[in-house]
């Protein structure tokens, strides 16, 4: 794997050009409960596997994010979905079927006999699948993961690899070498050891925009963040699926904005 130096005195992160070497080292240290930064179609992002409730926790703590703001899922694509959601109603479906990869993130009610443990979910879960090739190469080689900008809470986002190791200052390596020694959970002092995949700049700072289709938003989806993709083109793939459903009165995707840099890519 190519190491060189970097400005930002850590070891220099793995780069794209390593291929499928970078991505089997990152996926092995995503799926064992470490953390991984890698680039996304948005902001880079700071991730580990979904299904570890420790591994989350240490996301949590490494953002500086508490258990009432849980990370949003990436995924590679539909399949990694079974068993995560429930059955997507028509309008998630319409969103995937126009927006998917991209920068949408789709709130959907939690597979019933799902256990994961993101934080205080409400019984939901925040999705998306990433337009990024190496994004897409670790979800397929991890499954899906909790990923979240890779910047502390109220940061401003990291959209090159090495903000995003500035971001966290001695905690990130670009050398799957430097971790062998160093468990999931971090070294002596108790601080999580990060791997960082480089991808070159991102399209960022802005994040992804998030619409809910949980619950009684199945029938009236509500954009909860406005991001990349407008307002406008989420009504416009929703306005003939909801007319299907409750006739041509059917009223508008409604609204319940947050910040756009607030928190997840």
């Amino acid at each position: 794997m190519t190491q060189t130096s970097s400005p930002t005195g850590a070891a220099a992160p793995a780069r794209s050009d390593d291929g499928a070497d970078a991505i089997v080292a990152a996926a092995a240290r995503a799926r064992a409960g470490g953390l991984v930064i890698t680039p996304t179609d948005t902001v880079y992002g700071i991730g580990t596997t979904a299904a570890d409730a420790s591994a989350v926790a240490r996301l949590l703590a490494a953002k500086g994010r508490g258990r009432q703001m849980p990370p949003p899922v990436l995924v590679a694509g539909r399949d990694q979905l079974d068993g995560v959601v429930a059955d997507p109603p028509p309008a998630a479906r319409a969103l995937m079927d126009a927006l998917w990869p991209g920068a949408l993130t789709i709130v959907l009610d939690a597979a019933p006999a799902l256990s994961w443990d993101l934080g205080e979910t409400g019984g939901t879960i925040a999705v998306r699948m990433p337009d990024h090739p190496l994004a897409l190469a670790l979800l397929r080689a991890a499954g899906p993961m909790a990923v979240t900008s890779a910047n502390p809470t109220g940061a401003e986002p990291a959209t090159d690899a090495d903000s995003a190791a500035r971001a966290f200052p001695g905690r990130v390596t670009g050398s799957p070498d430097a971790l062998a020694a160093v468990g999931a959970e971090g070294d002596e002092g108790g601080e999580p050891s990060i791997l960082l995949i480089h991808g070159g700049p991102t399209p960022g700072p802005v994040p992804s925009t998030i619409v809910s289709v949980a619950g009684d938003d199945a029938a009236r989806p509500r954009v909860l963040r406005e991001g990349l993709i407008p307002s406008p083109r989420i009504e416009e793939i929703l306005a003939p699926v909801l007319a299907a459903a409750t006739g041509p009165s059917a009223p508008a995707p409604g609204s319940a904005r947050r910040p756009a840099g607030e928190g997840r890519a």
